[in-house]
């Protein structure tokens, strides 16, 4: 049974501690007058909580597609805390862009098991997009609020982890080790 005396207690993240993140923004160009919003609402909230614009990496990749290996190029170099992703995804009349959307957000989760970097993801895939003003509008408008909430979710997700590994190693474990109990 989970207690609030038996579970992990994750601590809120004060903003000096949000200082000392280093992370990696990756933007798909397709549509960029929409997702340069996310970027903006991104990185505007990062400094909001104190973290220094000189450690948010800023990347572009032709389109969404090729998010997932960017990604993972950044994941593994280990010099990033976490790695975010953004992108707008639409139905281009070719082909059904669920297809791309799906590859893109498996490919996103793959590389953040593998390498145990969260990568989060603000990608978004509308059902309905054209390029009319009042679409273009409201687009623009979630994309900053997705930014934003990407923001809040990384400096969060990053903290949750550093917890995690300080409980680790307060209990004996060697560092990297999981929480998994070992065969007798």
């Amino acid at each position: 049974m989970c207690t609030p005396e038996t579970s992990l207690k994750i601590p809120l993240v004060d903003d000096a501690a949000c200082g000392a993140v280093r992370v990696a923004f990756v933007q798909s160009c397709w549509h960029r007058d929409i997702v340069d919003e996310c970027r903006e609402a991104f990185c505007a909230a990062l400094r909001a909580r104190s973290v220094a614009q000189d450690t948010i990496d800023l990347f572009e990749v032709p389109g969404a597609f090729e998010l997932p290996l960017h990604v993972q190029q950044l994941a593994r170099s280990g010099h990033y805390d976490a790695v975010v992703a953004a992108g707008f995804v639409v139905d281009g009349g070719i082909y059904r862009h669920e297809f791309v959307a799906q590859a893109v957000l498996d490919g996103l989760m793959q590389v953040q098991l593998a390498s145990g970097v969260p990568v989060l993801s603000a990608v978004l895939t509308p059902q309905r997009f054209n390029a009319q003003p009042e679409h273009v509008a409201f687009f623009r408008s979630h994309m900053q609020v997705k930014g934003a909430e990407a923001a809040h979710a990384c400096i969060a997700t990053v903290a949750s982890l550093r917890a995690l590994q300080g409980a680790r190693l307060a209990a004996g474990a060697a560092p990297g080790a999981s929480f998994a109990k070992q065969p007798a």
